[in-house]
């Protein structure tokens, strides 16, 4: 059900609305800020963040700069850190594992909870940051604000199931129990997409089976991570157990070879997973890595085009398309192929663009910085040089602010062998290629080196099912947009990632097994 959410932003303490728990995707939000008489607003406020080591803030002697992919303005600074800080943090994460692991897993998913109510009571602050340091339109910050709260309750609960094994023994009076302990010091290194969520996604399974953290967030979208630890510090969490700290990709690097690290959580480019495993090599050290995708979507000739011209265009917008899972490369059948790319590109020429905190009601803000808008103009370009038609879009947005905008952007008659369908964009950018049945759009949707998601669009059960024992993709999508449920498992296939996230399977990466033979 579609609904309009009118919501001011007033002091974290002293707000008018009461907070609410996320009323889902499908709501749109009209989005205001009401200042208290002398306060400094957000679009003021200049942040100046610390290190979070050992339950305390602290400062580095180098920093760098946040500011607003959408105007350019600067947001504030952060530390930028070294290897004293990595040395700090890790030590910290190191003193604190044993104690907490030996806690009933209940008593720490108490404080899951307890960051969770925090977040819920920040939510609206949380949601304007987000909007101002990485572009997202207000109804998807308030959402992403919404669903890691929720999520870290989700998290908790899994308190009282996580389960061993009890394994019959070759051998009379003996008992083989398969235990699953906690992993050690984890390093949950974050991407700037959705920033904020992506914490409590490596951060709530990693507590709840007893594991302690050092949290890097991306130089590009630090101080949602802020408010986190300003939560977490205020919930009597023991010291040490969530440790946050800032600095640039070199430091990621720090934290991946570290060796008192016993796994690395990260999710972003295939490039950076590369050198995260370099990274880790020498010291074996495990790695769960959620990387790039080239989600094909596929739409057969007897699907509802209106269903699938809407589902396909909200996966390709949501965050200006900068999301992993979203759909970035379409398969249509020829039938079906005039009706949809007219309809796509009226539906993608009539996505508004422009400042998310000047204009909340917008579809679309930016990309996150200049050299993404430069890569994804390149990647067209590119296109357009070996035969792509140009039907909607196509260039880079001057509003005129300094923000970094590119034109939704449909392109027919692309084939196998350009980059375009090959290569992820990770903007609005959406080719299509004409095929000539299921058969040979499942061919070409399994041949890439991604293999994270997929969507299919048909009426036909039996085409659908066809469909699913032969895509190989971590996830697949029937006749609905492209985003994933908490209790699920996102994971890939091929360069997409190693291990996953979410639900069971998820919390279980964050374990290892023990078995024990008792007579």
């Amino acid at each position: 059900m579609d609904k309009t959410v009118n919501i001011f932003v007033g002091h974290h303490d002293g707000g008018k609305v009461p907070h609410r728990r996320d009323e889902g995707m499908a709501q749109s939000i009209r989005f205001g800020i009401m200042p208290q008489k002398g306060e400094i607003t957000m679009a003021q406020k200049m942040w100046k963040l610390k290190n979070f080591i050992h339950g305390e803030f602290s400062d580095s002697s180098d920093h760098f700069e946040i500011t607003n992919p959408a105007n350019g303005d600067l947001l504030g600074t952060a530390p930028l850190s070294g290897q004293a800080e990595a040395d700090r943090a890790v030590e910290a994460a190191g003193q604190a594992k044993a104690e907490w692991a030996l806690k009933p897993a209940v008593e720490r998913a108490a404080f899951l909870h307890e960051i969770a109510d925090g977040i819920r009571k920040r939510k609206d602050e949380i949601a304007d940051v987000i909007i101002r340091e990485q572009g997202k339109i207000p109804s998807l910050a308030q959402v992403e604000a919404g669903f890691t709260a929720d999520y870290m309750d989700y998290m908790a609960e899994w308190a009282r199931r996580i389960e061993g094994e009890v394994i019959t023994s070759d051998r009379p009076g003996e008992h083989i129990l398969l235990l699953r302990k906690p992993v050690g010091v984890v390093a949950g290194i974050l991407p700037w997409n959705f920033p904020f969520f992506l914490i409590a996604r490596k951060m709530a399974p990693a507590l709840v089976t007893g594991n302690t953290v050092v949290v890097k967030p991306s130089k590009e979208t630090p101080i949602n991570c802020s408010i986190f630890a300003e939560i977490v510090s205020q919930t009597g969490l023991p010291d040490g157990v969530f440790n946050v700290v800032y600095g640039n990709g070199s430091f990621g690097s720090l934290l991946s070879h570290h060796p008192k690290i016993n796994m690395v959580s990260f999710t972003g480019s295939v490039e950076t997973g590369e050198k995260i495993m370099a990274a880790a090599a020498p010291n074996i050290t495990k790695v769960n890595l959620e990387l790039g995708g080239k989600a094909p979507a596929i739409v057969l000739a007897d699907a509802d085009i209106d269903l699938a011209v809407k589902a396909i265009k909200d996966s390709r917008i949501i965050n200006s398309g900068q999301v992993c899972n979203c759909a970035e490369r379409v398969y249509v059948e020829e039938e079906a192929a005039g009706e949809f790319l007219e309809k796509m590109t009226k539906a993608m020429a009539a996505v508004t663009v422009g400042d998310p905190s000047a204009h909340p009601e917008i579809d679309m803000g930016p990309v996150i910085n200049e050299g993404a808008l430069h890569k994804i103009k390149a990647k067209v370009d590119r296109a357009l040089q070996e035969g792509a038609e140009l039907t909607q879009g196509g260039g880079i947005e001057d509003l005129g602010n300094h923000g970094f905008y590119f034109q939704p952007t449909v392109l027919a008659g692309c084939r196998e062998d350009m980059d375009i369908m090959r290569k992820e964009v990770f903007g609005p950018v959406l080719p299509v290629q004409i095929v000539s049945g299921l058969d040979e759009a499942i061919a070409l949707s399994n041949d890439s080196e991604y293999g994270l998601t997929s969507s299919i669009y048909t009426k036909s059960l039996s085409k659908a099912m066809y469909a699913i024992d032969r895509i190989d993709f971590g996830e697949t999508y029937i006749n609905r947009e492209n985003f994933e449920a908490m209790q699920g498992f996102h994971a890939g296939t091929r360069k997409s990632g190693i291990g996953g996230a979410d639900g069971k399977h998820g919390l279980y990466e964050y374990t290892h097994t023990h078995v024990v033979y008792i007579e």
